[in-house]
């Protein structure tokens, strides 16, 4: 899980090369990510509490669904392989809303952004994910805004990129 094998890109996303994710994260490389935002028929926001076993971020409240899209994956079979695997479902549709350039904040990630709806009940992975938790947007508004610490910086950036787009 945390040497899968990864694409390296370079500042257009073409892929120039393929490492282990650690070393990818050691070196500080560009590669590629994908994040899912998933909502219920009340609007409200699914967030997940990052496993305490995770290498980076742990414990800290994310986006619903997200993931390193592997070596000669496209972001569009991630997103629902990821939603798959950390929340055992499955959508009929994902839109996609926006993609990221990589920042030093960001992990130096490319990260396409997704929107579903869905009203659960998920299947939680373990190793993933501590739990998760049902938020009304407005409840995120004033934890992104208050600048959370329990909050992953990448969520806070997506949020507000999230709400540029959707006012």
């Amino acid at each position: 899980m945390h040497n899968e094998l990864l694409d390296v890109v370079d500042t257009d996303d073409a892929v120039i090369a393929q490492q282990p994710r650690a070393e990818i994260h050691a070196n500080g490389l560009r590669h590629r990510a994908v994040h899912i935002l998933v909502f219920n028929d009340q609007e409200q926001l699914f967030l997940q509490k990052r496993s305490m076993k995770k290498d980076l971020n742990k414990g800290l409240w994310d986006t619903s669904a997200a993931g390193h899209v592997d070596a000669g994956e496209s972001y569009a079979s991630c997103a629902p392989r990821e939603l798959q695997e950390e929340l055992g479902v499955s959508v009929d549709s994902l839109e996609v809303l926006f993609k990221l350039e990589p920042s030093t904040d960001l992990g130096m990630e490319f990260i396409q952004v997704y929107r579903c709806r869905h009203n659960g009940p998920f299947s939680l992975a373990a190793e993933e994910i501590d739990e998760g938790r049902w938020l009304d947007q407005l409840a995120v508004d004033e934890r992104v805004a208050g600048n959370d610490p329990t909050l992953t910086l990448t969520f806070k950036i997506i949020w507000q990129q999230f709400r540029i787009i959707s006012n």
